[in-house]
């Protein structure tokens, strides 16, 4: 088999970087077409020889460079992979906010370390997507957390579950999930307490309510799964403020950020 040179991945970091799902074990050359081919060819105008990065979404980066460009895709030649080391499962159960908020929440979130997106339909969410709009509304949330990953050098995507209601989702965990519910309510336990009240690696999830927060009986009925309510201190913040916020506190308790 021919081999080709691959620089090391730690000299990389200059060059651009690109998502491409890979089955394992993963091959040594994989062709590009469509979207992929036009975005290495016409928008960073790689040619053969270039030299990139690869991430596949499931942890694994791969020194890459171009063999061959033709009308049909673009033949990249694969280094061996870089597996980034397991991160704790965070998922945000995000109550649909109105605008764009989602959308800031998914890319700053996924900056902050979330690994799994739930948007879900809260007694007090105003939007209310039908289930068309829904699957086109994932998908280009799906493509919003990919480009952030890419953006922030992560290995790995979060995945974005289509929109359903809240308790729903939080039935969906897994039974060892640390559930906590963000309750403006609340003022005896801190995130933070809670947090460190579980060992190390234990998959959580943050439930947070839209705009106008999560109804009593949500929280009683969340409370009956298992879940625990918190407080973020005594500031009442904005739904897309609030998740962001308590990421930023689990990822330095966790050691993600200094």
């Amino acid at each position: 088999m021919k081999s080709f040179p691959f620089p090391p991945l730690e000299d990389t970091l200059a060059v651009v970087r690109l998502f491409v799902p890979l089955p394992e074990p993963a091959p040594t050359e994989v062709t590009l077409s469509g979207e992929r081919r036009h975005y290495l060819l016409h928008v960073l105008r790689l040619a053969e020889d270039s030299v990139l990065e690869v991430f596949d979404g499931a942890g694994r980066a791969f020194s890459a460079r171009v063999l061959a460009v033709g009308e049909d895709g673009v033949r990249l030649g694969l280094g061996e992979a870089r597996h980034a080391p397991p991160s704790r499962e965070v998922h945000i159960l995000q109550g649909l906010p109105k605008g764009d908020k989602l959308e800031w929440v998914l890319q700053k979130g996924t900056e902050l370390g979330a690994t799994a997106f739930h948007p879900v339909a809260a007694a007090r969410s105003v939007v209310k997507l039908e289930p068309k709009r829904a699957e086109e509304r994932t998908a280009r949330w799906t493509k919003i957390v990919e480009e952030a990953a890419r953006q922030c050098r992560r290995n790995d995507v979060p995945r974005v579950h289509p929109p359903r209601a809240l308790l729903e989702a939080a039935r969906s965990l897994s039974p060892d999930t640390l559930l906590l519910v963000l309750d403006e309510e609340e003022s005896a336990v801190p995130l933070g307490e809670a947090f460190r009240s579980r060992p190390g690696g234990t998959p959580v999830a943050l439930v947070v309510g839209p705009e106008g927060g999560l109804t009593r009986e949500e929280v009683s009925a969340l409370q009956a799964l298992g879940a625990r309510p918190v407080t973020l201190g005594r500031r009442i913040l904005r739904t897309e403020t609030a998740a962001l916020a308590a990421l930023t506190v689990m990822a330095h308790l966790d050691g993600e950020l200094g």
